[in-house]
């Protein structure tokens, strides 16, 4: 019996797979097959050792859903909403948040105004009715989405939060009319206030909703046909899992699916090394993605957007930027070197591929600098061609007066630059030092390029987990299953009736334990975790704090802990009126984890370099000697000091001269930086 994980990345899909007896892990990579998704997943399935039939639990993180937002290829959506409000998703905050950049441009709409319907009826915000729901009007509207031929409809009405009885209604006439059309209903992703917020949510489900219940579909049967009788779960934007019938049905959770297993998986490895702090960047072969881990916890945001797009379901705080192994360097009007956000993707990839790729990218400037070797085959299987590589940077290098190791040194600096930007964002940006966390690096490139981020950012260590390429997948192996429930109610905090919001709680559980008892998780494997959101009067924005459990001390308790909260998080406190304004519940069905196996020591001795690689540092320094080491021959307690390049089976690390990496008990690499002012 063993248990999968699989992260379907821009260029690879990750593979791990784990056996719970005796702990062993293994890591693979097949390409990522864009035409054909579910095949790519059925390639990687094939890498398990015990065979698909004895796979117990099977995680799985895409990007299917993102990808069609970021290519606009989803499903025709219309919007149905309350008469007279038609245009709340179009108009959205009619805020400018690029006051002074002339050339900005918004973000192409997923729809039109042609896509949006209004249906007479309407609820206050109490949940009384002011209007009937007019059937007649309703039947009218659905008649027009068929005619149409709509591929999917969020239903987005006044206030639905506080009474969804007018959505539920309008789903069956869509049914009766419309049999052949998705439907998205507001209410079902959040039950929070927020009209706009709520129907954007609603929106980009929708939107991708056919998409990843077609592939969802697909992907079920292909397992089935294999032999797969195991429990298919999903990683969700949030940091948790969901099963795949629940993904089916809420595919907005899974909009930053992939990258949420990173995060998971860093978040157990701080509490493992006991680093409490850490700022994660994994760069995969599209995208770079950066995020933040504060005392041993992943930071949580109530809500994310995309593109400016609000998505109002809890998501992990996460950075992305195009920055990846396939960023393609191009020169823009001015003859300015610039690298990304285009990737060459998984085809053709690369020049250095070898698969009829003809643009320059980070891979083919890190082969001819040295930091890869045609020595070292991509996932075991791939060898990189270093004269296509070459070929691919010529015309640029002409173009410049350089020499093609100038050029890709140039690419790389850029992609350091432009890493060290997504960082900052996270860190500098909100108000932390860099200098206080120490750096994760992940991804198949993330080695490549972390050490000089971390040096420039006077960020001292460097780490680099075991199975560093496929990290994101072993983080999706970690992954409980996690339901998010909310209701609005906003009321002074010295006004709350702590008994009626212990009934409102007490109504979110009962809904959680039968989702989670649905989905095989008895009472022995739940945790229902109380929360709320709170402001002062007049603020906009809230924090989360923890629901005490006593009602006699029941405000006090709220009241100090939002004070500490936001002491910490916006640096000051105020005197003025606190109140509520959402009661949350995170109910959670957890999984065995699985234990990283402790690594044997050296007896005697020290690890022997497997080869010398000339490594490109400047004109000065054409072809430093940069010994090479084979991370799967090092054993705990190793030392190596730089200028060194490790390689292993799903990535490469590169140390420089200065630099210092020991091996940690689980195989973790620990690397001290070199400030290159002699301090460490």
């Amino acid at each position: 019996m063993s248990r999968l994980a699989i992260d379907v990345g821009g260029t690879f899909t990750d593979v791990v797979e784990l056996n719970p007896e005796t702990g062993a892990l293994s890591f693979g990579k097949v390409p990522t097959t864009p035409d054909a998704p579910a095949r790519g997943v059925m390639n990687a399935f094939a890498l398990a050792e015990s065979g698909t039939p004895a796979i117990t639990m099977f995680t799985h993180g895409t990007t299917l859903g993102l990808n069609a937002l970021l290519t606009r290829t989803g499903a025709r959506t219309a919007v149905i909403a309350t008469k007279g409000f038609r245009d709340v998703y179009l108009l959205g905050r009619t805020d400018r948040r690029t006051n002074y950049d002339i050339t900005y441009r918004k973000p192409p709409a997923l729809l039109e105004r042609y896509d949006t319907f209004e249906v007479r009826e309407r609820c206050l915000f109490d949940g009384s009715v002011h209007t009937p729901f007019d059937e007649e009007d309703a039947r009218r509207v659905a008649t027009v989405i068929a005619e149409r031929g709509y591929g999917s409809v969020a239903v987005a009405f006044l206030h639905s939060y506080a009474n969804p009885e007018h959505e539920l209604r309008m789903r069956e006439v869509l049914a009766e009319v419309a049999p052949g059309v998705a439907v998205t209903l507001s209410h079902e992703l959040s039950r929070e206030y927020r009209e706009y917020e709520r129907t954007s949510t609603a929106v980009l489900d929708a939107y991708v909703k056919p998409i990843v219940h077609r592939y969802l579909r697909e992907l079920e049967g292909e397992l089935a046909g294999d032999g797969f009788r195991g429990r298919f779960l999903m990683t969700r934007s949030g940091g948790g899992a969901m099963t795949a019938q629940a993904a089916r049905e809420q595919p907005v959770s899974l909009i930053l699916s992939g990258p949420a297993g990173g995060v998971i998986g860093a978040a157990a490895l701080s509490r493992l090394l006991d680093q409490p702090n850490l700022i994660t960047i994994d760069m995969g072969g599209t995208s770079l993605d950066a995020s933040l881990i504060l005392d041993h916890e992943p930071v949580l945001y109530q809500g994310a957007e995309f593109e400016g797009l609000p998505i109002n379901t809890p998501s992990l705080y996460i950075h992305t930027i195009g920055a990846g192994g396939g960023s393609i360097a191009w020169l823009d009007e001015a003859d300015a070197l610039q690298v990304g956000p285009q990737s060459a993707g998984a085809a053709p990839g690369p020049a250095s591929y070898g698969k009829g790729g003809t643009a320059p990218t980070f891979t083919d400037a890190a082969l001819v600098l040295g930091h890869l070797g045609a020595d070292s085959p991509l996932g075991g299987t791939l060898t990189l061609d270093r004269d296509l590589a070459d070929k691919a940077l010529q015309p640029i290098a002409a173009r410049l007066g350089l020499s093609t190791e100038a050029l890709a040194r140039g690419i790389v600096q850029i992609s350091t630059m432009k890493i060290m930007g997504a960082v900052r964002a996270i860190t500098v940006e909100l108000g932390r030092d860099p200098k206080d966390f120490a750096l994760l690096s992940f991804g198949g490139g993330g080695g490549l390029v972390a050490i000089e981020v971390a040096r420039e950012l006077g960020i001292s260590t460097v780490i680099v987990p075991p199975g560093q390429g496929a990290f994101s997948a072993f983080g999706m192996l970690l992954a409980d299953v996690q339901h998010d429930y909310a209701r609005t109610l906003v009321t002074p905090l010295a006004s709350l009736d702590a008994p009626a919001a212990d009934a409102v709680y007490r109504e979110m559980e009962a809904a959680a334990a039968e989702q989670l008892e649905a989905e095989g998780f008895g009472p022995d494997r739940r945790v229902l975790t109380r929360t709320l959101d709170v402001r002062y009067q007049g603020q906009e924005h809230s924090v989360t704090v923890s629901c005490p459990d006593d009602p006699e001390t029941f405000g006090a308790a709220v009241a100090s802990a939002f004070a500490e909260l936001h002491e910490r998080q916006y640096g000051h406190t105020m005197d003025d009126p606190v109140e509520v304004t959402t009661l949350r519940l995170r109910a959670t069905g957890t999984v065995d984890k699985p234990e990283l196996p402790t690594m044997p020591e050296r007896a005697s001795g020290e690890p022997r370099p497997a080869g010398t690689r000339r490594v490109y540092l400047s004109e000065d320094e054409p072809a430093a000697e940069y010994r090479v080491y084979i991370r799967e021959d090092l054993l705990a307690g190793d030392l190596i000091t730089g200028p060194a390049v490790i390689t292993e089976h799903t990535a490469t690390s590169v140390i420089h001269a200065g630099d210092s990496l020991r091996v940690g008990r689980y195989g973790e690499l620990v690397i001290s930086v070199n400030d290159r002012t002699g301090r460490q």
